[in-house]
């Protein structure tokens, strides 16, 4: 196997396509936009990479603007007090082991696809549907679509025994914005929850006219969070994010007094339904494609894991490609490749899932604990790099007892 064509432009597909260029092999690769086009663009996404995908790219020599963008250095979680929710009940801040970065979509993935045709990829723009799948399955050895949405994401079936939800779970919105206060100590990530109405997310991150913070909201559908569909204009957005934050967020309102809209694209609002795919679509002439990344798993954002998935989703099936040769990819073997990735996104969706739900008592006493346990706190902020070590604390009360009891000697602990 020599040729292979990747439909979308996006993390996953974009990192995978420029490995495989290292390789030796020819790469084609299908865009929607053109790099102007994106780089013009609206924002694509919250995006916030912890230190396991920086590597990846790190490796890659695609970390162009790592000594540019911000270093999130910790990452603080407050949730409201349910009696007083104008007063934490549980707050701490523990540092990363190391930096977590984010870099706006526009930036990255503009200058990767010029990197592609640098180093001998073939670029193509064309809104892909299944005539042009169609296609390109007949002249490659291998179809990987990567694309997150469209036409030709819906060939790839819901797997309704790996979906928990079959709605959406948050109405979204993001604001990329100038003049936030850093926090201090440890700049970097704010966690904040306002039980049973949603979330609020503050990060640094680098855009395209340079540095900013990134406010993101995760509102309960139906409830007073849920308000994004009268809003039309720009300025109307950042009115609406300074309501959300005076209203809900009082303690972080306060650093966010005079912020200011990075650019008029600098916004974003929407929702989905945390979705898993069946891996494989199978053409009219019966010929068959690979979904990767979001194409396959969409989670909520709530947990910042969708370019950290892609990331590591690309690696895998770089790896299973690698492994496979000059073999021909079966479905058999196109199975396992996502089954290889699905082992380690299993525990990623369960978990992310988990969190869009009201927390169980073992998850409110474990947050409490880190309130007063400093190694509980970094135990459970350095996580979000790998979430297979939150998984079991989530989903099993009883090893999140006992990990709580060996490090504060007794089982409960208060908020």
């Amino acid at each position: 196997m020599k040729s292979i064509a990747i439909v979308g432009a996006g993390q996953s597909g974009l990192q995978l396509g420029l490995a495989l260029l290292q390789h030796g092999y020819e790469v084609t690769l299908i865009s929607n936009r053109t790099a102007d086009q994106i780089r013009a663009g609206k924002v694509m996404s919250s995006q916030c990479m912890f230190d396991t995908a920086l590597q990846i790219e790190r490796d890659l020599g695609l970390n162009g603007w790592e000594a540019d963008t911000p270093q999130i250095e910790g990452f603080g979680i407050a949730i409201a007090d349910p009696d007083a929710p104008r007063r934490k009940q549980i707050h701490f801040v523990a540092p990363l082991d190391r930096y977590a970065q984010s870099v706006d979509q526009r930036v990255k993935m503009p200058a990767w696809m010029d990197e592609f045709e640098r180093r001998g990829g073939r670029l193509v723009i064309c809104d892909a549907g299944i005539e042009d799948l169609e296609a390109y399955a007949a002249a490659y050895d291998l179809v990987i679509v990567a694309a997150g949405k469209g036409e030709i994401v819906k060939l790839f079936e819901r797997d309704a025994e790996r979906s928990q939800f079959d709605r959406p779970q948050r109405a979204l919105a993001l604001t990329y914005v100038r003049g936030v206060v850093p926090r201090s100590p440890l700049p970097g990530i704010s966690f904040n929850a306002r039980p049973g109405l949603g979330e609020l997310v503050i990060f640094p991150a680098l855009t395209v006219s340079g540095q900013c913070e990134i406010v993101s909201f995760f509102g309960i559908p139906g409830g007073p969070m849920d308000c994004w569909s009268d809003v039309v204009t720009p300025d109307q957005h950042l009115e609406k994010t300074r309501w959300l934050l005076d209203t809900f967020f009082p303690w972080e309102a306060d650093r966010c007094r005079n912020i200011e809209l990075t650019d008029p694209n600098g916004i974003l609002s929407g929702r989905f339904a945390p979705t898993v795919r069946k891996p494989l679509a199978r053409l009219p002439s019966g010929r068959v494609v690979l979904g990767m990344a979001d194409a396959v798993v969409v989670n909520d954002p709530i947990t910042g894991q969708g370019s950290n998935n892609a990331a590591k989703c690309a690696t895998s099936y770089l790896k299973s490609i690698l492994e496979l040769g000059e073999r021909a990819p079966t479905q058999e073997w196109m199975t396992q490749t996502f089954e290889r990735f699905w082992a380690y996104a299993h525990d990623v969706s369960a978990w992310t899932n988990a969190m869009l739900l009201p927390p169980e008592s073992h998850v409110l006493n474990l947050l409490g604990a880190a309130g007063k346990v400093p190694d509980i706190a970094r135990t459970i902020v350095n996580g979000f790099d790998d979430p297979r070590k939150l998984y079991r604390l989530w989903m099993d009360p009883l090893a999140c007892e006992r990990y709580v009891g060996s490090h504060t000697g007794s089982l409960e602990v208060t908020a």
